[in-house]
């Protein structure tokens, strides 16, 4: 009954913010991996739903809002009271999804104290993701982003013989120009993958060791944007060969699916390597103590 009651309480709290996103937010380039998220997190909270409907105080015998349990959940649901209350006044969607990631984790320390909390740690952190980076956060990382992409790509196709030229943020190839938009800097992707990425630590390289972990989660940004930069370059390649309307019709999103397919294989591909350099070090290790 409690925990119905909390999502009885999220449902009123949360519908409309979550019916906002999806007329506007969640249809736009940069914020589409909202709902996979929200999917995604209600999952891992699912593979842990016997922690939910066990006694909650089993380990200690104590009730989980005795004395000091009310502490974290008061100071966590106060603090997500007042940022609800901003982002749904002054339509900061921002604030709303965070609020949401904080009154979460005052009904999971509520209800569930601290045994919950380890056991849910992932899916709670997990639903940071859904939370959209504010517009100022983005335009000061999407400038210097497309400036370097812009670069790379043109210095790279000087390499090998391309007739291409830029100006800011605008590259020519033959007679075709393409802007390098904000879609295109990359910013996007190293939030997919970020999410994607540590998702994939979580589930599958648990078992290994935290500095195998650690070189996954570094690699996530360089991996982004390396696969971007394989993005762009094909776009400017097909624009070139194909004419612009190949360049920004079915192929302009076929490139999209490209950037995460190489992305992931990218990742997957570190991650076997470093299985390997790991997994060679440590057997040599028991080699030698043998």
């Amino acid at each position: 009954m409690p925990w119905l009651v909390v999502m009885a309480g999220l449902v009123l709290m949360y519908a409309p913010s979550y019916w906002r996103a999806s007329q506007g937010l969640w249809q736009t380039d940069e914020f589409g991996h909202g709902p996979i998220i929200a999917l995604i997190a209600a999952w891992l909270f699912w593979r842990e739903r016997d922690a939910f409907f066990a006694p909650t105080s089993a380990a200690t015998g104590q009730s989980a809002v005795a004395g000091p349990g009310w502490a974290l959940p008061s100071v966590l649901f106060g603090a997500g009271a007042l940022v609800f209350v901003a982002g749904r006044t002054l339509s900061m969607a921002s604030a709303e999804f965070f609020s949401q990631w904080l009154v979460i984790g005052s009904a999971l320390a509520l209800l569930g104290g601290v045994p919950l909390m380890r056991r849910v740690w992932f899916a709670w952190v997990y639903l940071l993701f859904m939370v959209p980076l504010p517009a100022s956060v983005i335009d000061a990382m999407t400038g210097p982003l497309k400036q370097a992409i812009s670069v790379l790509v043109v210095d790279g196709l000087h390499l090998f013989g391309y007739p291409v030229a830029r100006s800011g943020v605008m590259i020519t190839v033959g007679a075709y120009q393409l802007l390098v938009a904000d879609a295109c800097s990359g910013l996007n992707s190293m939030f997919s993958l970020a999410a994607l990425g540590t998702l994939f630590i979580y589930l599958v390289a648990q078992g290994r060791t935290l500095s195998h972990n650690l070189v996954l989660v570094a690699a996530i940004i360089p991996i982004a944007f390396a696969a971007n930069i394989v993005r762009v370059a094909t776009l400017v390649l097909v624009t070139y060969h194909w004419g612009d309307e190949a360049g920004q019709g079915f192929l302009h999103g076929a490139a999209g699916i490209l950037l995460m397919i190489v992305a992931l294989m990218i990742f997957m591909a570190l991650d076997q390597l470093l299985s390997l350099a790991w997994g060679a070090k440590g057997a040599d290790v028991k080699r030698r103590v043998a």
